[in-house]
């Protein structure tokens, strides 16, 4: 039986521009960084408040230890590049001052906070063309 989620991907095209935007713009932390020899990295990252749940910042290139071939890793970063990729939802207990704070920090946003039925939604986008929701779920009383 599959009992949880520990790990989820997001694919990049810079590793140094991942950190950059995920730890220093988002406010991640580094769970594991470990380059092999033959250049193989695994790179994760976890949000502040969700440290069991690993995301793995993994570079869109075809190598020996990728499971991306030639085709696909061309395809992929096409699609990075030019239209992008809508990948998750992250949540805020405040969407509108983390949308100010983000903003400061030079993310690009899509869309500016809108309330909604479930609460409160943003859009911004990774500097390489994943896109995200930022949610604040609606109050329950």
């Amino acid at each position: 039986m599959v009992t949880r989620l520990t790990h989820a991907t997001i694919f990049v095209l810079d590793f140094d521009v991942a950190l950059d935007f995920y730890v220093g713009k988002l406010g991640f932390t580094v769970a594991m960084d470990f380059s092999m020899p033959n250049g193989f990295r695994w790179l994760t990252v976890t949000a502040p408040k969700q440290p069991d749940l690993q995301i793995v910042l993994t570079k869109v290139e075809a190598t020996d230890w990728s499971a991306l071939n030639e085709t696909t890793a061309r395809c992929l970063g096409e699609i990075l590049t030019t239209s992008g990729m809508g990948v998750g939802v992250f949540q805020s207990d405040d969407c509108r001052k983390t949308y100010e704070e983000l903003s400061a920090k030079g993310v690009k946003f899509s869309m500016e906070p809108k309330e909604d039925f479930y609460g409160w939604a943003a859009a911004f986008v990774d500097p390489f063309g994943n896109s995200f929701t930022l949610n604040e779920a609606q109050a329950t009383a």
